[in-house]
């Protein structure tokens, strides 16, 4: 969805903080005290950890700065986290690659055709082979190749990348990388990877071999977050595929590339439209 960042009223608005009486009350009196308009809203207070989650979709004719100035006051009475947004605004976004393509050409496809509301500002790949589907759609391809002895200038280059071209999203799209703790740090809450199981189950070098060995029923994929720890950020999203015993092991991977294709793209369009929020090392998703 294409957005008109000087004429857009309407906003999105994400909150937690500890679960305490009142909060709603709060946030949408200050919509209302500025004649806004609440078009959704989805809340969730977590037994576990004693927090509390907000979000909402608000039409604002007195625009985003009035909105902003009371969810200032009401963080600062509640000790709330917040964010606001133009509701349905594109993200600048990097789609990190190897060989594989069917995530990023899946990515690309639904950015064009399905109003995946990101924008891809560059396709970085380790290897060149997938430089064609970039150019196909239009986007630049940035090949940086990754060895033991250029890890550390190759995640230079990706870091420049990032701050240069003010990129809020990093989405590994089968990137056969690991990446150091410090960019995790510094992209913390900010990169996405589609992992080809779900965790932690069969890691390592061919899953969907180790699967048909074990003779499963169900193989799948799960996107998360991306942390210092491997395959252990917060999960996102998770599906799965039936599979019998008559299916071979490359019938395995069309199968299992087609979740990890749907799982990483709703796991993407969910956490641009602001509906992934941090709960620990678990993730709260107002989905629609």
């Amino acid at each position: 969805m294409a957005v008109d960042v000087v004429t857009s009223k309407k906003l999105v608005i994400t909150l937690s903080c500890p679960d305490q009486p009142g909060i709603v009350h709060a946030v949408t009196g200050v919509i209302g005290e500025v004649g806004g308009n609440i078009i959704q809203s989805q809340q969730f207070g977590d037994p576990d950890t004693g927090l509390f989650f907000m979000r909402v979709e608000v039409d604002s004719p007195a625009g985003r700065d009035p909105v902003e100035e009371g969810l200032t006051k009401v963080a600062e009475r509640f000790g709330a986290t917040w964010n606001i947004d133009l509701l349905g605004r594109p993200l600048r976004t990097i789609i990190m690659v190897s060989r594989e393509g069917h995530c990023l050409t899946d990515l690309l496809y639904r950015q064009r055709s399905q109003g995946l509301p990101i924008d891809v500002v560059a396709v970085v790949g380790n290897h060149p082979d997938l430089a064609p589907v970039a150019q196909f759609y239009g986007v630049p391809f940035l090949n940086i190749p990754v060895t033991k002895d250029t890890k550390d200038e190759a995640e230079r280059q990706l870091l420049d990348l990032v701050r240069s071209e003010n990129v809020e999203l990093v989405v590994l799209a089968r990137y056969m990388q690991i990446l150091s703790d410090k960019v995790c740090r510094e992209m913390k809450g900010r990169v996405i990877n589609i992992h080809h199981s779900f965790l932690p189950s069969f890691k390592g070098a061919r899953p969907y071999a180790q699967a048909h060995d074990r003779g499963v029923k169900l193989i799948g994929a799960t996107a998360h977050y991306v942390t210092a720890d491997l395959d252990e950020g917060p999960i996102i999203e998770q599906d799965v595929t039936r599979v019998t015993h008559a299916d071979s092991t490359p019938d395995m991977v069309a199968l299992g590339q087609d979740v990890e294709r749907r799982v990483l793209a709703q796991a993407v369009r969910w956490h641009v439209e602001r509906r992934v929020l941090m709960d620990g090392t678990r993730t709260v998703v107002f989905s629609k």
